[in-house]
């Protein structure tokens, strides 16, 4: 159980990276990230970066949320249901931005689903 909540933890502090940068530094460190991105892009883009960034927050609730809960069986469904979600925006990244998010947000989020699953079914 400790390496599903270690990845879920990860997967869940990743998003909150991706909350302050979306939300409070997409015109300065979004930049850098999204260097293929035209430079006149961030700026008149800057309110709707800042909502994406919530809804990464919201990610990161639900996985943190899944690691207090106390009961393993619910625990495990809370993370499972959250990191499939995080799966789901990665393969998405991966198709719409680059193939390069797929493997920072997807990986991870579908090593987490592998080994909570394998705890849920032991149990």
């Amino acid at each position: 159980m400790l390496a599903a909540k270690i990845i879920t933890a990860f997967v869940a502090m990743m998003h909150i990276y991706i909350l302050w940068m979306e939300m409070f530094a997409w015109t300065t460190k979004g930049r850098k990230v999204f260097k293929n991105f035209p430079q006149d892009l961030f700026e008149p883009t800057k309110q709707m970066a800042a909502n994406q960034g919530l809804y990464n927050g919201f990610l990161a609730a639900g996985l943190i949320w899944s690691l207090i809960i106390n009961d393993p069986f619910w625990s495990g469904n809370v993370a499972i249901f959250f990191l499939g979600c995080v799966f789901i925006a990665g393969l998405y990244g991966a198709i719409s931005v680059t193939k390069k998010i797929f493997y920072i947000q997807s990986v991870p989020a579908f090593i987490g689903i592998v080994l909570w699953s394998i705890i849920k079914f032991s149990l």
